[in-house]
């Protein structure tokens, strides 16, 4: 464990009306897509978010809560601390496609996951999904990496009206030889998981969980016999398999079961 270093917000940046991204002067060499840095606001409370990008330190908050809600109030200047990375990150396969699937703001950490595919010379896919045009951060960042994305929304007011998950089948059936990357809604991931399933391909999750340690002391992050600040939170199709609590149940800060709607 280290205690939280004290840095100065950079940039804040509207990604949507309800997410906001935050650039901190601070600088993570070894992070992986898919790990997280836990956020201190003193007085406040600490929480886990995904690594937009290493250098500088970029996340990406929506606001839903008591601590999203304050850290959308600070401004450029403001200090807040951060400690990690933490966690088990995605691990991208060289030999085939990758196709990358982000709901709302799990955009971020697939961002920074397809500038390392871009990188490495991947032929990359994005499949994007919200429920209004709204609602979708991270597309023109997305587009200036060259890769092709296919865009869903609910209402229909961008891109496909439907869910991702209907462009997915698609891309899949087309292109089996794809790995799936995801990060988004819990229920997205169980029916994504699916497809993977179906189409027999291989496939990595980002779950998300109420987390107070980030290294595996609380025990609150509990996914079954596994623990998604550790374990986690990036997991593969077979980790997944016959796991109770996926798509089904996450803890409260009590610990208390609490079904996912």
């Amino acid at each position: 464990m280290s205690l939280p270093e004290i840095v100065q917000i950079t940039e804040v940046r509207d990604e949507t009306r309800t997410i906001r991204t935050f650039v901190l002067n601070a600088a993570i060499e070894d992070a992986e897509p898919g790990q997280f840095v836990m956020l201190w606001l003193p007085g406040t409370d600490e929480k886990p978010f995904a690594i937009a990008c290493p250098s500088p330190l970029t996340v990406t908050v929506a606001r839903a809560g008591p601590f999203s809600t304050a850290l959308h109030r600070r401004k450029v200047g403001d200090r807040l601390g951060w400690r990690g990375p933490y966690g088990t990150g995605y691990r991208l396969q060289t030999d085939c496609q990758a196709l990358l699937v982000a709901g709302g703001y799990g955009s971020a950490p697939l961002y920074f996951l397809a500038t390392r595919a871009v990188e490495a010379g991947i032929p990359t896919s994005v499949a994007v999904g919200a429920r209004t045009s709204l609602d979708l951060p991270y597309v023109e960042r997305f587009r200036e990496l060259g890769v092709e994305l296919a865009i869903s929304t609910d209402d229909g007011s961008a891109g496909e009206r439907g869910y991702v998950t209907d462009s997915v089948s698609r891309i899949l059936a087309a292109r089996p030889e794809s790995a799936l990357y995801a990060c988004g809604p819990e229920q997205m991931l169980v029916a994504l998981h699916r497809l993977c399933l179906q189409h027999d391909v291989p496939g990595q999750f980002s779950l998300e969980r109420y987390m107070k340690c980030g290294f595996g002391i609380c025990g609150q992050c509990a996914l079954d016999d596994l623990l998604v600040c550790q374990d986690g939170p990036v997991f593969t199709a077979e980790q997944l398999e016959g796991v109770r609590d996926f798509g089904r149940t996450h803890r409260s800060a009590t610990g208390r079961a609490l079904p996912i709607r």
